[in-house]
């Protein structure tokens, strides 16, 4: 009898696949929506193990303390300001109808209020492209364009600790420590690479799934594997064969 898989030994929550958020300083987020300018202090720089971005520990004026991801030249003691009548000044922090356009942003809301959710990243920052109305399109790091509230708050600048990909792994020593710090189970056998009483993919003197890799939705346990209620599949339409 074979093994279950990864997905249904993760889905049981076991200390395995739970994420170690003990070692996390906490949310990283914008404090709640206010139609005030406020400045605050940057009083210190941390380094969560599960994060590539550093996070700036900042304190407002009115004695609200919260996390951010920090930008690119962030400093202790650097004064910022959050609100609509801050300055569009890198590590400043403010709505997206008082941000230029053409402006560079990271950590931004999806929804006014929600504390910021898109281009957190290390390194990765979105465009303002322009507005309309009371939408501002942003074009994010992936290059699709996104129209988002006026009153959705952004951070100028680039998040802090880009190039982590640029430097190699060199060893799993390395990579073991990677993924320690994050909810994610190293290493992780192919299923091409497991015998076929423990993977659909498995079993044969070749390394191929020698299957359909595309299951439906609805598939059982043991077989949703692959594909899982693919859009489509095979080669698209109308593309151009190589002649490479």
């Amino acid at each position: 009898m074979g093994k279950s898989l990864i997905q249904q030994r993760a889905g049981r929550g076991t200390s395995t696949f739970r994420s170690p958020g003990h070692i996390h300083p906490g949310p990283a987020k914008y404090p709640p929506l206010s139609s005030e300018t406020l400045k605050g202090k940057i009083v210190e720089l941390i380094h969560d193990p599960g994060r590539y971005v550093p996070l700036a520990h900042i304190v407002l004026e009115n004695g609200v303390e919260f996390l951010a991801p920090a930008a690119e030249g962030t400093y202790v003691g650097q004064v910022i300001e959050i609100g609509p009548q801050a300055k569009p000044e890198s590590g400043n922090i403010l709505p997206l109808s008082s941000i230029p356009e053409g402006a560079i942003i990271f950590n931004i809301e999806h929804r006014p209020g929600d504390g910021g959710k898109l281009a957190r990243q290390a390194g990765s920052y979105a465009i303002i492209l322009g507005k309309a109305g009371d939408k501002v399109i942003v074009q994010l790091p992936s290059g699709k364009q996104k129209e988002l509230q006026a009153l959705c708050r952004a951070t100028i600048g680039v998040p802090a600790g880009a190039g982590r990909i640029e430097k190699p792994l060199l060893k799993a020593g390395n990579a073991y420590h990677k993924w320690k710090v994050k909810a994610r189970k190293w290493p992780r056998a192919r299923g091409v690479a497991m015998v076929a009483a423990s993977h659909p993919f498995g079993g044969g003197r070749h390394k191929r799934r020698s299957k359909p890799s595309t299951v439906s939705r609805g598939a059982p346990p043991g077989r949703k594997v692959g594909h899982i209620a693919a859009r489509r599949t095979g080669r698209r339409k109308g593309a151009v064969k190589s002649t490479q």
